[in-house]
């Protein structure tokens, strides 16, 4: 009896791996993307159980489960240290052309703001993007970053995506976007350099694909390969920032990375997940910065817990264009170029109710 139920645990885990790799929007089969290294674990775990049992049921585990277990290596490993860096180490006495960026999810319903505004004071990054930030949040932050940070986009919404970017550098043509549900912002702005290069940032949070709030992943693929299009049309020095509500290695998000031609500087260093803070079992990278080729990355941390489901990152990226050419800048096809076109169009006509 245990082994057959072994067969089936092993058996709903591949099918859960498989499922995954379906191109349909539905929201349950997007969801199997994130808990990747979770099953991964599972799988291990059901391998060493087949292994030791002794039934033709076992057996039937065992080959589902190692076939779970190498499916799944394969889009975990270029987020650990075993992998080749994606964006090269910036070399030291680059100061002036590097600018550190904190992005935290802040969870509306949070109260408890001078946590977050301590790790601004300690680490005075020279942009801080705040997520799920309503008129409270802006209250408090705009107290405590008015000196300092005196530059700044605000969009407080009261439907968890409100949204507020404070720099301590000059910001160039900021615009407030609304790319495709009229409830969801974004944010483009130029943002100058200590060196007076200045360069452009996209900060989004779309919808996430979930029972309680899409029932399709359409809308978020959509708006995060619209701003991947942008950028391929006009590929200048660029950073996109935020909760994306998708993992690293979604099709989505490795799609959007090739349209788009923007690299992760996870990759190669490790998965930095940021979701869920409070159940370290259940966490996923959630929350992104994404660089051109014209970076290179200096620091980047996951910052202590500030009583959001989200922790914090921190990140500090190099203005190098002359190093452009040391980076490996992935590229779509035009198969990818049309599925990402399809999608932003049915993401703009259809229905956007979730």
């Amino acid at each position: 009896m245990f082994s057959i139920l072994l067969a089936v645990f092993a058996i709903s885990l591949l099918a859960a791996t498989l499922v995954a790799r379906s191109p349909l929007h539905w929201w349950w089969i997007r969801a199997c993307e994130f808990p990747r290294l979770q099953l991964a674990a599972l799988a291990a775990v059901s391998a060493v159980l087949s292994a030791l049992a002794e039934s033709p049921w076992s057996s039937v585990a065992l080959v589902a489960s190692v076939t779970t277990l190498g499916l799944q290596a394969v889009r975990i490993m270029p987020w650990t240290p075993l992998w080749p860096v994606q964006v090269r180490r910036a070399e030291p006495g680059q100061e002036n052309h590097c600018l550190t960026l904190l992005i935290a999810n802040v969870l509306t319903t949070n109260r408890n703001a001078e946590i977050l505004t301590r790790l601004i004071r300690e680490h005075r990054p020279d942009l801080v993007l705040t997520l799920e930030s309503d008129t409270w949040w802006q209250t408090q932050l705009d107290k405590a970053l008015n000196e300092g940070w005196p530059y700044s986009v605000r969009v407080p919404q009261d439907n968890l995506y409100g949204m507020h970017l404070y720099s301590r550098q000059p910001l160039v043509d900021p615009k407030i976007q609304w790319l495709i549900q009229d409830d969801i912002p974004s944010i483009q702005a130029g943002v100058t350099l200590p060196s007076g290069d200045v360069i452009r940032l996209h900060a989004i949070h779309p919808r996430p694909p979930a029972p309680n709030e899409s029932k399709e992943s359409l809308w978020r693929d959509a708006e995060l390969l619209l701003v991947g299009k942008a950028i391929h049309k006009d590929p200048i020095p660029t950073l996109v920032a935020g909760d994306l509500n998708d993992v690293a290695w979604s099709r989505t998000t490795r799609l959007f990375c090739r349209v788009s031609g923007m690299l992760d500087p996870r990759r190669g260093r490790g998965m930095f997940s940021t979701f869920h803070a409070d159940y370290p079992l259940l966490r996923w990278p959630l929350d992104h910065v994404f660089s051109s080729e014209h970076f290179t990355l200096a620091a980047m941390q996951r910052l202590p817990h500030i009583g959001s489901d989200h922790f914090p990152i921190l990140v500090t990226l190099c203005y190098r264009p002359s190093r452009a050419d040391e980076h490996e800048t992935p590229e779509a096809d035009q198969e990818e170029h049309r599925d990402a076109r399809e999608t932003v169009k049915e993401g703009q006509e259809r229905d956007q109710q979730p």
